[in-house]
C-alpha cells in the first residue's frame, strides 16, 4: 500500500530469463505455446503474388510488365464476383511496395465504407495529396506514388464518381487509382476513359476444382473427387463462395467425409427455408433452357420473365411476390401444352 501511495508501481509481469543464446525472454512465453489464430480460408489462401492469380492470364501478363518497371496506370477491374479482382490488385501492391510500405501506401475503401462525395473530397483527396519517396529498405525499386483501391465502385453515386474524376486528374503524379466493380456500365464514362480496363473472366470448372482440391489436401478435408465438381456447380463460378462452402461443410461434418447432401444443405435453393430467390432464378434458367418439352417461344417468354424478376430482385423487390409472379408465368406456358 505504501509503495502505491509513493507512486511506485508493483510489476506483475513474470521475470525475464535468458535462453541458450543469452537473449532475454519472458518466462512462459515460448513460441510453442502460441496457437495460430483461426483465419477464414478465403483470406488464408488469398493469392500473395500476381503469379498465384488463377486463370486471368491477360491481366497477369500486363501487370507483371508494369511491375517490372515499377509503374502502374489507373486501373479498372470488372467481372463476376469471386474471380480474383481484389486479390490481384492487393498482390500487385504488395510486390510494388513490400510488406513495410504496403500499409502506408495503399488506401482501400469498400462498399461498407461511406464513399459519398464528401469522402472523396476529403479522405481520398487528402491521401492522394501526400507525397512519397521512391525507395525501399530492401533496395528494390519502389514507385513514388500511392494506390487508392475503390472496391465495388459501381455502388458509388454519380456525384462521387464525378468528384473522383477531378481528383484523378490533379493527383496523377502521386497517386494511382484502381476501381473494382461487377458492372462496368455503372461507371461514368469520364472515369472509364482514364483507366486501363481489364475484364476478369469467370473461372473455369477445372481451375476451381484444382484449387479446391489443393485446399482440401492442406486442411485434411475428407471429400471425394466426385463431390468437388458438384461444389463447383452450386457455387456458380464464384471461387470465394466455393471455398466458403467447403469450410462450412468441414465445420458441419466435424471432420467426417463431405457428401453432396451436405453441400446441398449448405447451399440451399428454396426461399421457404430462408435461401436467396436469385439462386432459384439462376437454377430455373438452366432447367428451362435445357428442357426439350418446351417450344422456343415458350422458352423465350419464360426467360424474359426470369430476366425481369432478376432485375427486380437486384433492385430490392419482395422475393415472395416476385417468385409468385414468376411461377404464374411458368404455369401459364406449361398449361399451353395440355
Amino acid at each position: 500500500m505504501q509503495a502505491f501511495l509513493k507512486g511506485t508501481s508493483i510489476s506483475t509481469k513474470p521475470p525475464l530469463t535468458k535462453d541458450h543464446r543469452g537473449v532475454a525472454a519472458t518466462a512462459g512465453s515460448s513460441g510453442e505455446n502460441k496457437k495460430a489464430k483461426p483465419v477464414p480460408w478465403v483470406e488464408k489462401y488469398r493469392p500473395k503474388s500476381v503469379d498465384e492469380v488463377a486463370f486471368q492470364d491477360e491481366v497477369v501478363a500486363v501487370l507483371k510488365k508494369s511491375l517490372e518497371g515499377a509503374d502502374l496506370p489507373n486501373l479498372l477491374f470488372y467481372g463476376p464476383p469471386g474471380t480474383g479482382k481484389t486479390s490481384t490488385i492487393l498482390a500487385a501492391a504488395r510486390e510494388l511496395f513490400g510488406p513495410e510500405l504496403f500499409r502506408s501506401r495503399v488506401l482501400e475503401l469498400n462498399a461498407s465504407d461511406e464513399r459519398g462525395i464528401q469522402v472523396v473530397r476529403e479522405k481520398v483527396k487528402n491521401f492522394a495529396q501526400l507525397t512519397v519517396s521512391g525507395s525501399r529498405s530492401d533496395g528494390k525499386p519502389c514507385p513514388p506514388f500511392k494506390i487508392v483501391i475503390l472496391d465495388e465502385a459501381d455502388s458509388m453515386t454519380s456525384a462521387a464518381q464525378a468528384a473522383l474524376r477531378r481528383t484523378m486528374e490533379k493527383e496523377s503524379k502521386t497517386t494511382r487509382f484502381c476501381l473494382i466493380c461487377n458492372y462496368v456500365s455503372r461507371i461514368i464514362e469520364p472515369l472509364t476513359s482514364r483507366c486501363s480496363k481489364f475484364r476478369f473472366k469467370p473461372l473455369s470448372d477445372k481451375i476451381q476444382q484444382q484449387r479446391l482440391l489443393d485446399i482440401a489436401e492442406k486442411e485434411n478435408v475428407q471429400i471425394s473427387n466426385e463431390v468437388i465438381p458438384y461444389l463447383v456447380k452450386v457455387s456458380e463460378g464464384d471461387l470465394r463462395k466455393a471455398i466458403t462452402f467447403l469450410q462450412s461443410a468441414t465445420r458441419l461434418t466435424g471432420g467426417k467425409e463431405i457428401t453432396e447432401k451436405v453441400i446441398t444443405d449448405i447451399a440451399g435453393d428454396l426461399i421457404d427455408e430462408g435461401h436467396a430467390a436469385t439462386q432459384l432464378v439462376n437454377q430455373l434458367h438452366d432447367v428451362v433452357v435445357e428442357n426439350d418439352d418446351l417450344s422456343d417461344k415458350q422458352k423465350s417468354i419464360i426467360t424474359e420473365k426470369l430476366a425481369e424478376v432478376d432485375k427486380c430482385l437486384a433492385d430490392g423487390a419482395d422475393e415472395h411476390l416476385q417468385l409468385i409472379s414468376l411461377c404464374a408465368t411458368v404455369m401459364q406456358q406449361l398449361t399451353q401444352n395440355c
